[in-house]
C-alpha cells in the first residue's frame, strides 16, 4: 500500500506501508510514560488519541517527533512548573505537524518501495491464541445479547468468520500479516457498526458526557479534524468496554 498525500480535516493519512510492525501502541505508551517519569494506567481518551493516529497513518517517528516537541513546550510553560503533563491531548498538535513535515520530506525524496512487515513480528501461535481468545469473547458477549437477537447473531457470525480466518494460519507458505490485518480491519469496522446501531441511547448519552468531560480542557487546542477521529475512536472504544467485546487488530496483540 502507498502512501496517500492528502489530508483530510487537518488529519494527515498515510497507507500501512508507513510502518512496518504492529508495536505502534505500546511504543508510544512506553515513551510517554518515560518522558513523563511515572509509570501510569493510560485513559480512555489516550487511547482514542492513539487509536485515532493509528487510524489516520501519522507514522510512529513523528508521533515520538511530536510528543519530544509537545513535553519541550510545556516544560517551559507554567503548566509544567512541578506537574507532569497528564495526557497525550497536550500532544495532539505537535504530532500532527511533525506529520505533515515527515510527510513533505518524503514527497520531496522521490518514490520509495513500499515497507513490508518482518516475518518475525508474530509468531502463528501467538496469532492462534490471539485469534481463540477474541473468538472466545465474541461468542460469549453474542450469548449475552440474547435479548438483542440481531446483535446476537451479528456477533456469532464475526466469531465464525475470524475462526474461518484462523485456517489461514495453517496454510504452507509465508504469512501475509498485512492481508490477515485487513480482514481483522473488516470485522473491527463490523462490530463498530452493530454496536452503533444497538447500543442503548442512555449508554450513548452517558459515554459522550464522559468523552466530553476528557476533552474539555484540550479542544481549542485541536483541529475539527482532529476532534472528530478522536471522538469516534473514544465512543468506538467505550462501547467495546461496555459491550465486553475486544479488538481484532494485530495492533493490539502487542
Amino acid at each position: 500500500m502507498g502512501a496517500s498525500d492528502g489530508k483530510a480535516g487537518g488529519v494527515l493519512t498515510i497507507g500501512m506501508g508507513g510502518w512496518n510492525y504492529f508495536n505502534y501502541f505500546t511504543e508510544i505508551e512506553e515513551y510517554f510514560w518515560k518522558k513523563r517519569g511515572a509509570h501510569l494506567l493510560v485513559s480512555p481518551l489516550d487511547w482514542a488519541i492513539m487509536e485515532a493516529w493509528q487510524k489516520a497513518g501519522v507514522p510512529l517517528e513523528a508521533v515520538l517527533k511530536g510528543i519530544d516537541r509537545a513535553f519541550e513546550s510545556y516544560q517551559r510553560s507554567r503548566r509544567g512548573a512541578g506537574k507532569p503533563m497528564k495526557s497525550l491531548a497536550y500532544c495532539a498538535d505537535a504530532v500532527l505537524e511533525a506529520a505533515e513535515e515527515q510527510q513533505e520530506a518524503a514527497a520531496g525524496s522521490g518514490p520509495k518501495s513500499p515497507s513490508t512487515v518482518a516475518d518475525e513480528t508474530f509468531s502463528r501461535e501467538e496469532i492462534r491464541k490471539y485469534f481463540a481468545k477474541n473468538m472466545e469473547k465474541l461468542t460469549q458477549a453474542a450469548k449475552n445479547s440474547v435479548g438483542v437477537p440481531e446483535l446476537a447473531a451479528k456477533l456469532k457470525e464475526i466469531a465464525n468468520s475470524l475462526g474461518t480466518s484462523a485456517s489461514l494460519l495453517d496454510l504452507p507458505g509465508k504469512l501475509d500479516l498485512e492481508d490477515l490485518e485487513r480482514r481483522l480491519t473488516i470485522f473491527d469496522d463490523k462490530i463498530h457498526a452493530v454496536l452503533a446501531s444497538h447500543a442503548p441511547e442512555e449508554m450513548i448519552l452517558k459515554i459522550r458526557r464522559e468523552m466530553d468531560g476528557q476533552l474539555a480542557a484540550y479542544r481549542r487546542k485541536m483541529k475539527p479534524g482532529q476532534i472528530a477521529l478522536i471522538e469516534k475512536q473514544f465512543v468506538q472504544k467505550r462501547l467495546l468496554e461496555e459491550f465486553r467485546l475486544p479488538r481484532l487488530s494485530l495492533f493490539y496483540l502487542a
